[in-house]
């Protein structure tokens, strides 16, 4: 069962999340690199093709950012040091963090990522409260957090990127519009530059305007559901149940970037072989069928497309890898791919927790 976040007063969502989470650990690993640029991506080579997984703060000065190919990031800071990715470390570091933060008295703990959590509670006194999870969370790991308060989850989420790095912000009704209402629409919780860009052709480019908006109004745009849940962002409204129940993947995925771009069709089909494959590992250690399939294609040099389809439910894998190769024929004939992924969608146990909030990554 969920547990609620805020039903009187002293109830209270906080977010946690993680500064510079994988930079972090790797300086925490290699002492010697504080202060330096340290970016992490790939294999650690920036011949390579590869994108940004992450970059400490002093590289982000310079402008790297993820999700940027490694090469460009290694161009913007010649002296930066680059490493490569090791999840094993970060997922481990991680299980420490959240074990850390369930140990406070009083914690309902929903994990989001390797680097943040929802932590709902009963305080008089929520800023001593977060202090009290950063202080916490330094002992056990020696990772800074950064903590935001709310009384919506959308609210305390938005709040962090307030208080970073290392610091604590509130945000609730009284001051949301005080605070955000300026603010482009792209920095909410759940709307990213796309949907941002979208809203400014409706003559919506503030927090303020789009909490002003009429809810049915954005349905023609976004549909009868996502619409009103948009102009709910912009309000900060919503839930503020924080949710314990284990969370449950909705499906499984994995992609490949190629050093070599692939030009011929039979190549193209033997990498989405090896990519179904893996991805029915991942599937097969749920238990559950596939019901949905979506292939990611990245053409040279960087445009990237999904085609996806959903599949009569099954558990059979000559049937997924059948559909999967299927789904190859969109491919543009001729053009050359430098990256393919394959998604495999699984329905959700009646008793696993929905998703009600948004989230970052996936495709």
């Amino acid at each position: 069962m969920g547990h609620t976040g805020r039903v009187n007063g002293n109830q209270w969502v906080l977010h946690v999340d993680l500064d510079q989470f994988i930079a972090a650990v790797e300086v925490l690993r290699r002492p010697e690199l504080a202060g330096k640029p340290v970016i992490v991506g790939g294999r650690g080579d920036p011949t390579e093709r590869a994108v940004v997984s992450t970059a400490s703060y002093e590289a982000r000065a310079f402008g790297v950012s993820s999700g940027m190919p490694l090469r460009v990031a290694a161009r913007k800071v010649p002296d930066a040091v680059i490493l490569p990715v090791d999840r094993e470390a970060y997922l481990a570091a991680s299980e420490e963090v959240m074990a850390a933060l369930r140990a406070r008295p009083g914690a309902v703990v929903q994990v989001l990522g390797w680097d943040e959590a929802f932590v709902g509670t009963q305080t008089e006194d929520p800023e001593a409260y977060a202090r009290e999870l950063q202080a916490a969370v330094l002992e056990t790991t020696r990772l800074h957090c950064s903590v935001g308060i709310g009384d919506t989850l959308v609210r305390a989420r938005n709040a962090t990127d307030l208080g970073k790095p290392a610091g604590v912000f509130r945000l609730t009704a009284e001051n949301w519009l005080e605070v955000m209402g300026g603010r482009p629409t792209k920095e909410l919780w759940g709307v990213g530059p796309k949907i941002s860009g979208r809203l400014a052709k409706l003559g919506i480019t503030t927090v303020s305007e789009l909490a002003a908006a009429d809810p049915q109004s954005l349905a023609p745009e976004f549909g009868p559901k996502m619409g009103p849940w948009y102009a709910e962002l912009g309000r900060g409204d919503g839930s503020s149940e924080v949710d314990d129940t284990p969370w449950v993947a909705r499906g499984h995925s994995r992609e490949t970037t190629f050093q070599r771009d692939l030009t011929e069709l039979d190549q193209v089909r033997g990498a989405v072989r090896e990519l179904t494959a893996g991805v029915l590992k991942d599937v097969a250690a749920e238990g559950r069928p596939v019901i949905g399939l979506t292939l990611k294609v990245r053409y040279a040099p960087f445009t990237t497309k999904t085609h996806a389809r959903k599949i009569p439910e099954t558990f059979d894998t000559q049937e997924v890898l059948a559909r999967a190769l299927d789904l190859t024929e969109a491919i543009e004939a001729g053009r050359p791919v430098r990256l393919l992924g394959l998604r495999a969608e699984m329905p959700m146990p009646e008793d696993a927790r929905q998703g009600h909030t948004p989230t970052r990554g996936g495709w």
